[in-house]
């Protein structure tokens, strides 16, 4: 595992839901239904992450067609790997509290 800082839960999600490129407004609902309505994106909160994760080199932007306001992204290879180690560090977290707990909850 490569000793990166966790990841926001939005921040996860965003990669997660560019496993297949989209545009923006299909990243808000993407995020919203693979969290159950727990994540909800505001459109400025979306952008200035998108803008972090492009300068990261995370996502990058898909070319547009001519005259096409809709900005598609997808994930790159280093977002791919940023994903793949925040999931190993949730089944770090999990693992562990189970270890503790018993797996039940109830110590």
């Amino acid at each position: 595992m490569i000793n990166e800082p966790a990841l926001t839960e939005s921040t996860y999600y965003i990669l997660l839901s560019l496993y297949e490129p989209r545009h923006g407004y299909g990243i808000m609902q993407q995020t919203e239904l693979l969290s159950h309505g727990r994540v909800r994106l505001a459109a400025g909160t979306l952008y200035g992450a998108l803008t972090a994760l492009c300068d990261k080199g995370w996502i990058a932007p898909l070319p547009s067609e001519d005259g096409s306001r809709k900005k598609e992204y997808r994930l790159t290879d280093r977002g791919f790997a940023a994903l793949q180690n925040e999931l190993e560090r949730l089944r770090e977290l999990v693992e562990n509290g189970e270890s503790i707990l018993g797996g039940n909850g109830n110590g």
